[in-house]
């Protein structure tokens, strides 16, 4: 008989993945804040909880996606109130010294903390299309495998803990430049004169395709912006971190520099919006001479 396994966090990421569990035939006991996020997955067959603590009692395995470094420290410090769970798979984008802090909060009270960044959209996570960057105790990875198959269609151990989280770091910079280059190359598209859907099919079967110009692409053709895969909020969460990491160590970033303006920007309007949203700014630009 598969393990229950607890989810954190019933947002974009975090049902996607309670879902993919559900499909493999895992039991999943989630909590979110929301009692609207509770509902749908009480709805999608899943067993709801009222707190952290209650999904740490029932669950020996915990999968954690949380918005905020406070949400982290504080699902912890609930979390080792339980004499389970024996390990916590924490997929959130969020600073190293803060997930740390907490790995030695559950250290202490004999949980396992491993570091598992997800790369990939909420469209990608609900068809079970991303990559895990685990990191930590290789004995737990291990525990972990059939679990991380049931949500991800691949997973690497790359180190210890907190290599994870540097894994993503370095994916997500390229993830901003890259969205901000299929919105440029669409905006030349379009004032060259080219049918944007059209060019769109054919440039992403070529040399110059990316995985945000396939994912985002359609979204900045549209003009529509508001299903949001990731959004201006959150995502200016991710900025942050991938800047005072590159500080912190001594990384030269230009190109992910010039793209943190055209985010701001795109935010002011609509920070509930999705990242394309980037298209709207580089539409509305001027080409300086």
């Amino acid at each position: 008989m598969k393990p229950r396994v607890g989810v954190i966090g019933l947002g974009i990421m975090g049902s996607a993945m309670a879902a993919n569990l559900m499909r493999a035939g895992y039991r999943v006991v989630g909590y979110d804040v929301l009692e609207k996020r509770r509902r749908d997955h009480r709805r999608s067959g899943g067993d709801v909880v009222l707190t952290c603590r209650d999904v740490g009692t029932r669950a020996g395995i915990v999968i954690c996606s949380l918005p905020s470094s406070e949400a982290l420290l504080q699902t912890a410090s609930e979390l080792v109130q339980t004499a389970r769970p024996h390990i916590v798979i924490e997929t959130s984008t969020l600073p190293i010294d803060v997930k740390q802090a907490a790995r030695k909060r559950f250290a202490a009270h004999g949980t396992t903390l491993l570091d598992c960044p997800l790369s990939g959209t909420g469209s990608q996570a609900r068809s079970r299309d991303i990559v895990v960057y685990a990191s930590g105790d290789r004995r737990s990875y291990r525990a972990i495998t059939p679990v991380l198959n049931a949500i991800a269609r691949a997973h690497y151990h790359v180190g210890p803990f907190g290599a994870g989280t540097k894994t993503k770091i370095v994916a997500n910079l390229l993830v901003a430049i890259h969205n901000v280059a299929a919105g440029e190359a669409l905006v030349l598209a379009r004032k060259a004169g080219l049918d944007p859907k059209a060019t769109l099919k054919v440039i992403a079967d070529g040399a110059g395709s990316s995985r945000m110009l396939q994912v985002r692409g359609p979204m900045m053709v549209k003009g529509d912006y508001s299903k949001a895969l990731m959004k201006l909020d959150i995502w200016r969460k991710d900025m942050k971190i991938i800047a005072d990491f590159a500080r912190e160590v001594g990384a030269p970033t230009p190109l992910f520099d010039r793209t943190a303006p055209i985010y701001t920007a795109a935010g002011r309007r609509d920070g509930s919006e999705d990242t394309a949203a980037v298209y709207r700014v580089l539409e509305s630009s001027k080409r300086k001479a």
